[in-house]
């Protein structure tokens, strides 16, 4: 019998959740078959076969949390005599089927999953805990082995709160539920929502952000790609896009500007000195943002090649952890849905992020007597005002505008 495992994804990564099972019991597998379909908090991915065999046993259905390392499912080796078993269901008040020292998956039927150590999990189980009712200190909402002793003061409070005011106890805690006759839908959100929340809402919190504007005259960039699109895409197989353009500013920009490019840890700042440009993509699971690694060092061709390789892997769920680890300085494209203007929110650790918007036709004054429509974009630098001025900030941003005015030094010097 071999054991399917959850495996070592990443060091932060403790928990992942199983979406679908690409493999029905009995189905022969073949070494590298994608076997089953699991969520992480940063990235949907496949779990390939390590073995031949015919899959004889699911142990966690679609839906559960289950721990790295965790048996998901056994497979037959091929020649065996496999008799194809169905997943033990158990109801809450019927009996039910339980594997000798098989745990049931600690969050399958939970409206909202709770991230947790392992630690915490099992400490958990001990004391008897609900883990949904105790509030940790992450901001990123995981759940500590510290933090059960606070949960269970918590707990304690609300169980005489309840006494207080004679209500049932097992009222403490519920949310409350919307009454009304009209139609509504409840949707569990995935676990990467809850971590673009969570990690959303952090950034607020922990940085000093704000935003500065400019815009930009996209004239020239306009003009240079009718001139020289068709041979660059004959020449290159790709298109030149607008991303090649501003990624190339950015990196110039972040040379002259370098606290725009460095993060604060503890009580220092880390200037980096490597570009590695992540580029927002809107994916159906939600917000992903692959990384340009050492951007400085690509021309545009390869830019825009390297961009397009990682929005098809988003948008087909085939992007790896390490295509979203790390990243330097963040660029975010609302102008693809017809944005105008908007604030966009800091990629922590991050210190800064760059969002394009909507190229719009309007008119400009060209000097004091002449009027001309232009094609316009407004951009907006946000910014942790704990490391970066405004004066910085704005003159990083002013240096974008000047080198997209002019797009032929980045050709020159790209």
């Amino acid at each position: 019998m071999i054991e399917v495992k959850v495996p070592e994804l990443a060091e932060s990564i403790t928990e992942v959740t199983i979406v679908r099972w690409l493999k029905e019991t009995g189905d022969l597998v073949e070494q590298g078959d994608e076997l089953v379909e699991i969520e992480t908090d940063k990235v949907n991915m496949e779990i390939h076969a390590e073995d031949s065999g015919k899959l004889s046993k699911i142990l966690q259905p679609s839906g559960s949390t289950v721990r790295i390392g965790e048996v998901i499912a056994t497979l037959q080796e091929q020649g065996g005599d496999v008799t194809p078993a169905p997943i033990a269901v158990r109801e809450e008040g019927m009996p039910g089927i339980k594997e000798p020292n098989q745990q049931p998956p600690a969050q399958a039927n939970a409206e909202s999953p709770v991230i947790a150590s392992p630690a915490a999990r099992k400490l958990a189980r001990e004391q008897q805990i609900p883990l949904e009712r105790v509030k940790g200190v992450d901001p990123l909402g995981r759940i500590y082995k510290e933090d059960l002793r606070s949960g269970t003061e918590q707990m304690e409070a609300g169980v005489e709160a309840v006494r207080q005011q004679s209500i049932s106890p097992s009222a403490v805690n519920q949310p409350t539920l919307i009454q009304t006759d009209k139609p509504i839908e409840r949707i569990r959100m995935t676990k990467r929502r809850q971590t673009i929340a969570n990690r959303l809402v952090f950034a607020q919190h922990s940085a000093a952000m704000l935003t500065t504007f400019n815009e930009i005259d996209m004239n020239e960039i306009l003009k240079l790609r009718k001139r020289r699109g068709e041979a660059f895409l004959k020449e290159h197989g790709v298109k030149l896009g607008f991303m090649s353009f501003f990624t190339k500013a950015v990196v110039r920009a972040l040379k002259e500007f370098p606290y725009v490019n460095a993060e604060i840890q503890g009580e220092e700042i880390v200037l980096k000195k490597y570009y590695d440009i992540g580029i927002a993509v809107s994916a159906e699971e939600g917000l992903v943002v692959p990384v340009v690694r050492n951007a400085d060092r690509l021309n545009f061709a390869e830019i825009e090649r390297e961009i397009k390789e990682l929005a098809v892997k988003a948008r087909s769920k085939k992007l790896q952890l390490s295509d979203l680890q790390g990243g330097t300085f963040t660029i975010t494209n609302g102008g693809t849905f017809g944005s105008l203007l908007s604030t966009p929110i800091i990629n922590a650790p991050q210190v800064g992020i760059l969002g394009m918007h909507k190229i719009q036709w309007r008119p400009v004054a060209l000097d004091e007597e002449r009027m001309e429509n232009r094609p316009m974009m407004y951009v907006a630098l946000s910014y942790d005002h704990r490391i970066i001025d405004g004066k910085e900030a704005v003159s990083f941003l002013v240096k974008i505008k000047e080198l997209l005015e002019d797009p032929e030094v980045l050709l020159l010097n790209g």
